[in-house]
């Protein structure tokens, strides 16, 4: 396939059948970008490297990094930098954990403080060897973070898979934003997301979240170029929105490296991003970002603050 084809234009009118699986390995045009100039770049660097924080930014191999460091933002990754989940796309680390730093909200509330952040997003590695899979961490970042700034909070947790409570414990913290990622399309969840996860559970997530308390705004993504089919992704924006999903982010995967992850099956054009914002959005999504190089808290505040 051209790396210039587009099988959505017009806005998805025409569907088209799923794409081949055979892996792609020119990086398109679009997904080169110059690095940010600047100061600000290490200045969040090494405050975060003084406080001893990790951030998904490091941690993935974020293609925003140097973009949000230089602009004195992060996200935030806590209960350490090892996951205890095999996903085939994540660049972070795993096996094993470490103990959990007890200091760890009180250093990220400092880190928020001197970065004059007024939108703190708070995620972690999946900790499936916790009796609560870190809940009880999160409330405590939530609640340091609170305590010292007026900032809004955004997290994007894991799916506590059979841990109501844990789930229960963390929205009743009140997150202004409530965050679990859907990834991709249920065809394909094994694959990606490891054999714990499962594609009910995520929806079901967040739908609990809504009905617990329906003041927090829930969001959502996908990465694009797995494989998945358009028709497929419809059907999940639609199952998004059937649990009053609010926001919806949608960015191209990028492989970490040749080696143990997922291949690129596809690079998606920019105008099809375009025509993924739009269709989200006449399915009543209150915003859409869709991009290839969004990702889950890119530009997270503007999103946030948009209603």
């Amino acid at each position: 396939m051209n790396e210039n084809s587009s099988p959505l234009l017009p806005i998805l009118n025409q569907i088209e059948p799923a794409v081949d699986s055979s892996p792609v390995k020119r990086l398109p045009r679009w997904l080169k970008r110059e690095v940010p100039k600047g100061n600000a770049n290490h200045f969040t660097s090494s405050l975060l490297e003084e406080l001893n924080l990790e951030t998904v930014c490091d941690n993935a191999k974020c293609p925003n990094r140097m973009e949000c460091y230089s602009q004195k933002t992060a996200t935030f990754m806590i209960l350490g930098n090892v996951c205890t989940r095999p996903c085939g796309f994540c660049a972070v680390k795993r096996g094993r954990p470490e103990d959990l730093q007890i200091d760890e909200p009180a250093r990220l509330a400092e880190a928020a403080v001197r970065l004059g952040l007024k939108h703190v997003v708070i995620t972690s590695v999946t900790r499936d060897d916790l009796a609560d899979g870190g809940a009880d961490h999160y409330v405590q970042c939530i609640e340091a973070v609170r305590q010292r700034t007026d900032a809004s909070i955004e997290v994007l947790t894991p799916d506590f898979i059979g841990m109501e409570d844990a789930l229960n414990r963390v929205i009743d913290a009140k997150p202004d934003v409530f965050n679990h990622n859907t990834e991709t399309v249920p065809r394909l969840y094994r694959r990606v997301r490891g054999p714990k996860s499962e594609y009910d559970w995520t929806l079901g997530l967040l739908e609990k979240i809504k009905k617990r308390d329906p003041t927090i705004k829930t969001k959502s993504g996908l990465m694009l170029g797995l494989g998945e089919s358009a028709q497929e992704v419809l059907d999940v924006l639609a199952d998004l929105r059937k649990v009053e999903c609010d926001f919806l982010t949608l960015g191209q995967y990028l492989q970490p490296s040749e080696t143990r992850y997922l291949p690129v099956v596809r690079y998606i054009p920019p105008d099809e991003f375009d025509q993924w914002a739009q269709r989200g959005e006449s399915l009543g999504f209150k915003k859409v970002a869709s991009g290839p190089f969004v990702r889950s808290s890119y530009h997270a505040r503007d999103m946030a603050e948009s209603f």
